[in-house]
């Protein structure tokens, strides 16, 4: 299944972007020597509109990590260009970092110091932002502003990092998986602060392998795979291009109903020809069907079924998501490991 192919939403669906841009760049491309060299990037476009929170996503590997670090200026490009708040890297650099903040998928902070110490150490990094106290209230660690960071929670140590991006009131917010390995609650926690720094106007980029998190906080994502853009809108215009917002997933007893074995598969085209199924695949044993209607397309699946003497060993539905857009272009899962890029 070719991985080239970029899905974008119909015209009339897009949703209307603002004409400036916190970030652009144009075929990115990003090569670690070696024998052989390692094409972390491959010609990738991108564009961040101001105001919005921006999703790049992709699993182990694809090279959404390589390009948020060119972004925040960590790494230089092979080639392309990239602009960021409207400067270049290596010729802005302080005026970009007096105006971004970043926060890292690990930051090690001095376990020593008192929260408060922390986030002023942080603030006097920048001419110009927002006390400590209040970014420690943005963050809801009021109740630990004494407590060393040697003391707090992973979830707290999490929430104190995005404080430090915080403290320069910046204009642009990098998140690098933000909520990787927090529990439930602190994921919780987190998105609440990214809605607020959002309605304040700013703009995030922000990149995850958690793919309800990018369809609860991002206006438009991006799928990264093997350092290219495969899908690019938003997340609901992305699922919709799936030809289905529901999926029917099934799979067959080994037994025939009459108690004979029976390993036989139906072709995907009897599948196709039922009311309201838009698209077959298989997925590790299972078949799922995209549909539009599953209320019309179930009684016609069970039904086909029956009169193919096929009997159900499992049968489920469910919404549609950004981990079914994945696997139509990339043709595996987003968790599905891939040796790590450089």
């Amino acid at each position: 299944m070719s991985c080239r192919r970029v899905l974008t939403p119909h015209p009339d669906t897009r949703t209307h972007l603002p004409v400036s841009a916190v970030i652009r760049c144009q075929n990115l491309f990003k090569t670690y020597e070696g024998r052989p060299p390692v094409e972390a990037v491959r010609g990738l476009d991108l564009e961040v509109a101001e105001g919005e929170c921006f999703g790049l996503l992709g699993p182990n590997g694809a090279g959404k990590t390589t390009t948020i670090e060119i972004l925040e200026g960590l790494l230089t490009a092979t080639s392309g260009t990239v602009e960021v708040l409207g400067r270049q890297w290596g010729r802005d650099d302080d005026a970009i970092r007096q105006r971004v903040g970043i926060s890292f998928q690990e930051t090690k902070l001095s376990e020593k110091l008192s929260v408060r110490e922390t986030l002023a150490l942080f603030r006097s990094f920048y001419r110009r932002g927002i006390p400590p106290e209040e970014a420690i209230e943005r963050v809801e660690l009021a109740e630990k502003t004494k407590s060393r960071v040697g003391k707090l929670s992973g979830g707290q140590k999490q929430r104190l990092a995005v404080a430090c991006a915080l403290v320069g009131d910046p204009e642009l917010l990098f998140l690098d998986e933000p909520t990787t390995g927090l529990d439930p609650k602190s994921r919780r926690q987190l998105w609440e602060i990214i809605r607020s720094y959002r309605q304040q106007g700013r703009s995030v980029l922000l990149t995850t392998h958690y793919l309800d998190e990018a369809e609860r906080l991002c206006d438009r994502v991006a799928i990264v795979d093997r350092g290219k853009v495969i899908a690019l809108g938003t997340p609901h215009d992305l699922i919709v291009s799936l030809g289905g917002e529901h999926v029917i997933e099934f799979t067959l007893d080994d037994q025939s109903a009459n108690g004979s074995s029976t390993s036989r598969e139906p072709d995907h085209d009897v599948f196709l020809r039922l009311p309201s199924v838009r698209s077959v695949h298989d997925d590790h044993g299972r078949t799922c069907l995209s549909v539009s209607e599953p209320h019309k397309a179930l009684p016609a699946l069970l039904d086909c079924l029956h009169s193919m003497n096929l009997p159900l060993a499992s049968l489920t539905t469910r919404h549609a998501s950004l981990e079914d857009v994945f696997v139509r272009l990339a043709g595996r899962h987003l968790e599905d490991e891939e040796s790590p890029t450089p």
